[in-house]
């Protein structure tokens, strides 16, 4: 499970103004999905799908109260399963879109509001999300993904939160609670697997991820050691897939030699019986001597025998006559 937070810039992720821009952004897909009338998810929050963009906008772009003008008013987060995530998830499009609501609304939010360390629930959160079935530059197969759009003010628009405070659990101060984006990408993947009864190996932990990219070179060789003394699924999977089409190319090829014998033995069927027909009538043309002619008629004639088969005498050499010398 890859999940990462965009830093605000001057494009579609300015979260100092309107959130308009990432909300148009996040329908680009929608028209020529709609064009190929293939099946499309409109944006959604904690209770309602099929929420219009305009509604989206009005709701986000509402909630600031207190807030400077140069000040965040949302904050853009991308939830983005693996191949083997999703298909954990469902086998059709629409299948895993439905999940990846449901992972949104029962996982990913409440431990988000958690996180913030001020009592906060996923009631508290004024978020929107939008699914997305594609994604430019990536060559896998299965690219669903989750935009979400989460206001920088609470529901009641009195308490400030932030993702990308450097804060985490503060108790003293001006401001106090946090947020633990280590925490939160563990307690997630946590979530996921307990919600789909995902069996992640280790390879696929954040725990690995993270200490293979920023971890010291001790670090690295106690995960790597780790990750061999953990007993791998996937090599039990690939085995049973060699077994099974082995199997299978037995039972193909046994099957293509019965058919053979059975061809086989049809053809020799089908001559001999020929041959009895063919000498039954050949006996029933008549019944005063000819019948024994009728059945030699149906044998090799003499004019089928290679004549070459057959030995050939040696004819004399010609004795040369000598010639008479001359005295």
């Amino acid at each position: 499970m890859n999940i990462d937070f965009p830093p605000p810039s001057n494009g579609i992720y300015n979260n100092a103004g309107s959130s308009r821009k990432l909300c148009n952004y996040c329908e680009h897909q929608d028209l020529q999905r709609m064009e190929q009338e293939i099946y499309t998810e409109g944006f959604f929050n904690l209770t309602d799908d099929n929420v219009y963009k305009s509604q989206v906008i009005k709701d986000i772009d509402g909630n600031i109260g207190q807030l400077l003008k140069t000040d965040a008013k949302f904050y853009a987060i991308h939830v983005s399963p693996s191949e083997k995530e999703l298909l954990a998830m469902g086998s059709t499009e629409q299948e895993q879109a439905e999940t990846m609501k449901r992972y949104i609304r029962e996982v990913f939010i409440p431990e988000y509001a958690k996180n913030f360390n001020k009592g906060l629930s996923a009631k508290n959160i004024k978020f929107y999300g939008k699914i997305h079935f594609n994604r430019d530059r990536s060559d896998n197969r299965l690219n669903i993904h989750c935009h979400l759009i989460v206001s920088r003010k609470d529901r009641s628009n009195k308490v400030k939160i932030s993702p990308l405070t450097n804060h985490r659990n503060t108790k003293k101060g001006v401001i106090t609670g946090g947020f633990d984006r280590t925490a939160l990408f563990k307690n997630v993947e946590k979530g996921f697997d307990k919600l789909f009864g995902y069996h992640r190996q280790l390879s696929e932990t954040f725990e690995y991820c993270n200490t293979m990219k920023n971890g010291t070179v001790t670090d690295k060789l106690q995960m790597q050691e780790r990750e061999l003394s953990t007993p791998k699924d996937d090599f039990a999977g690939e085995k049973k897939k060699i077994v099974d089409i082995q199997t299978d190319e037995n039972i193909k090829t046994q099957t293509n030699k019965n058919v053979k014998t059975s061809s086989d033995t049809s053809i020799q069927q089908q001559i001999s019986t020929s041959v009895n027909q063919s000498t039954n009538n050949s006996v029933s043309k008549s019944s005063n001597g000819d019948a024994l002619s009728s059945l030699f008629s149906i044998l090799p004639s003499a004019t089928d025998v290679n004549l070459m088969d057959e030995q050939q005498p040696l004819k004399p050499k010609k004795k040369k006559k000598r010639r008479p010398r001359l005295g």
